[in-house]
């Protein structure tokens, strides 16, 4: 059972990328999944009227291993919007695949050798173009990063943060989802990556003169210019978010 303090608003991020991801834009009547949604239904709340402006047919099921959160949140139920009682397994209504599980905060209290065989389980359960989102976000939703996971692996990895008033982007290191947290240490491609993009931060200083988001813009086109595959759109760059594949930070010795 996780912590369960997710406060309101902490995961805006992650569901603004997800309300734009094609296996949510493509799914015929999106069922979504948030995994442990805390003491308070807030974040599954959240994330249903996110992904509903977007995609009105969209159905919310927030699962929690403890009866008595599941309980708590069931007063606030409403049409596309329901709470059960799991876990990984991810119980839902006739037993339908989800297109979508969004797992953020919930590995961090597992051990990184466990990770690969608890993404397999939950994306067993996807539907076939279905996705994984593992991640985490500090308490106030300004610094996050997650991984995209499909049923044939992990795919992307995505930092998201908040440009007004950041020092240097490294500040996600200290939140990496699970497979990653430990590995940002010399030699490791999440250190190779947070190394360059401090690095082209600081020689980017320049552009901070036009504000954080050009500051921001011209350090992600120096990543890429240095060979590292930008997968980020232009219009969400200017949101903070830098996706690259997961293949660019994978930690030595993983196996899916």
């Amino acid at each position: 059972m996780t912590r369960g303090t997710t406060g309101t608003n902490r995961l805006r991020r992650v569901d603004r990328w997800l309300a734009a991801h094609p296996a949510f834009l493509r799914a015929e009547a999106p069922l979504v999944v948030d995994l442990g949604y805390g003491a308070a239904p807030w974040t599954a709340a959240e994330l249903f009227d996110r992904l509903r402006r977007v995609r009105p047919d969209t159905r919310v099921v927030g699962i929690e291993i403890d009866p008595e959160r599941v309980a708590a949140a069931e007063p606030h139920a409403r049409p596309g919007l329901e709470f059960r009682l799991g876990g990984f397994e991810l119980p839902l209504p006739d037993a339908r695949s989800p297109d979508i599980v969004r797992a953020l905060n919930v590995l961090r209290q597992y051990e990184e050798h466990e990770v690969p065989a608890i993404w397999h389980r939950m994306a067993g359960r996807l539907s076939p173009a279905g996705l994984l989102v593992d991640g985490t976000s500090n308490e106030v939703g300004r610094v996050a990063s997650w991984v995209g996971v499909t049923a044939a692996g992990p795919e992307t990895f995505t930092v998201s943060l908040r440009l007004a008033g950041l020092e240097r982007p490294s500040v996600v290191a200290e939140r990496l989802p699970k497979a990653l947290i430990h590995r940002n240490v010399p030699g490791e491609r999440i250190h190779a990556l947070l190394a360059d993009l401090d690095r082209f931060w600081l020689h980017s200083a320049g552009y901070a003169e036009f504000g954080p988001v050009q500051h921001w813009q011209e350090t992600v086109a120096r990543l890429a210019a240095a060979g590292w595959s930008v997968l980020t759109p232009p219009r969400r760059v200017r949101l903070g978010e830098l996706t690259v594949p997961w293949t660019e930070v994978e930690p030595q010795g993983f196996a899916w």
